[in-house]
């Protein structure tokens, strides 16, 4: 980035700032604090810094406009000391982060930017149905990062105190990491002294893959015979036989088949279920960034701070305000919106910005500030004079 760009972008983010309004995270005199600033040699990040270093933080936003701003989600006895052991730490949030660039199927070199934010936003909305359905918290912030996922942070006073190992245990579970798939088994006592081997309903995977027999029983019984057979049979592990198998189960034992009784119709019943619980793993977990979860002193950006790399605001966001949510359209900067500005553009194509899909060219061009700071954030643009 040249330095006219870096100057243009440092004073529209310190514009940014002087008319925003920036919420202090719980607790922030005891959280540790780092910024990267707009210098020629990079991205180096000043931390090490607690509140008090800073001052009133909408006045240090302001006047020194940074590149990003970072707090710690640990809770620290001297947040400003200069390592990591005289800080004492006391306590941290649970802090989860969707980064599109890691997920399954993702290319950052094909996929468009578009294309991973909305790939990101469906991770994160299997992440918040885990942690809803499966841990229950009470007290959960969601957050655009600003560049290509989304952050959750958890302050339920009964996590904070988890290490490291209690907190990488979540993971495995969030990403079912060699999840025991005979464990959502459990023989239970049926009718005169039976056993029988059921589902765990009550929760968790085992009751993620009860609610998926459901709903494919409800799925092939709307078929015909022939199509419900070969739908069957598009599952790992059945055949033609087993498909009959199973059809014949749920249409002779629905009942019992509904309160997930694996053992009723047979192997092909068990088969069946086998499959449905990997579709589930593989459709369900929450490809979340192991480090970040783990790591109990970790620096994660400020909710309403603007991202560097993109220019757009770091985001928090209701539950409600998160099923609608469109980053390249509600975390644009109205300070940046309403008038145009000249760039040069070095990295021309295709462009899905503020509810609008269109392509550049490359050299000097006439667009809009919101999308000149986009590009210019993003290394695709460069300032010239106007």
């Amino acid at each position: 980035m040249d330095g006219r760009t870096r100057e243009y972008l440092e004073g529209r983010f310190g514009d940014y700032y002087r008319s925003a309004t920036v919420p202090l995270p719980p607790a922030p005199d005891e959280r540790e604090w780092g910024v990267i600033p707009w210098s020629a040699g990079g991205t180096r990040m000043h931390r090490h810094q607690s509140l008090l270093d800073l001052g009133e933080l909408e006045d240090y936003l302001a006047r020194t406009a940074p590149r990003h701003v970072y707090f710690s989600s640990a809770r620290f006895a001297d947040p400003g000391a200069s390592s990591m052991d005289d800080k004492d730490w006391r306590e941290a949030d649970l802090v989860f982060d969707i980064d599109a660039d890691h997920l399954p199927g993702v290319d950052p070199e094909e996929t468009s930017y578009a294309e991973m934010l909305a790939a990101g936003k469906d991770a994160t909305a299997n992440l918040l149905s885990l942690l809803d359905d499966d841990f229950d918290f009470d007290d959960m912030q969601v957050v655009f990062s600003g560049g290509r996922g989304y952050h959750v942070h958890v302050r339920d006073e009964a996590v904070r105190g988890l290490d490291s190992e209690a907190r990488r245990e979540i993971v495995d579970y969030i990403r079912a990491i060699d999840l025991d798939f005979e464990g959502l088994i459990e023989t239970r006592a049926g009718n005169r002294g039976i056993t029988q081997r059921v589902l765990r309903t009550e929760g968790g995977w085992g009751k993620r893959t009860h609610d998926r027999l459901l709903a494919f029983v409800d799925e092939l019984m709307e078929l015909e015979e022939q199509a419900a057979l070969s739908r069957l049979q598009e599952l790992d592990g059945v055949g033609e036989g087993r498909a009959k198998t199973i059809l014949g189960a749920f249409r002779n034992n629905p009942e019992a088949i509904r309160t997930g009784n694996v053992e009723a119709g047979g192997p092909g019943v068990r088969t069946l279920v086998d499959a449905l619980a990997h579709e589930v793993v593989e459709s369900e977990t929450a490809p979340i960034d192991e480090p970040v979860t783990t790591d109990t002193k970790r620096l994660i950006r400020l909710p309403k701070s603007l991202h560097g790399g993109s220019g757009l605001v770091v985001q928090p966001l209701t539950r409600e305000e998160f099923e609608t949510f469109d980053p390249l359209v509600d975390a644009v900067p109205d300070r940046f919106r309403g008038r145009d500005i000249t760039v040069r553009v070095t990295d021309p194509g295709p462009v899905t910005f503020d509810g609008d899909t269109f392509t550049l060219d490359s050299g000097v061009q006439s667009i809009s500030e919101s999308v000149g700071i986009f590009l210019m954030a993003r290394g695709r643009a460069e300032k010239v004079t106007e």
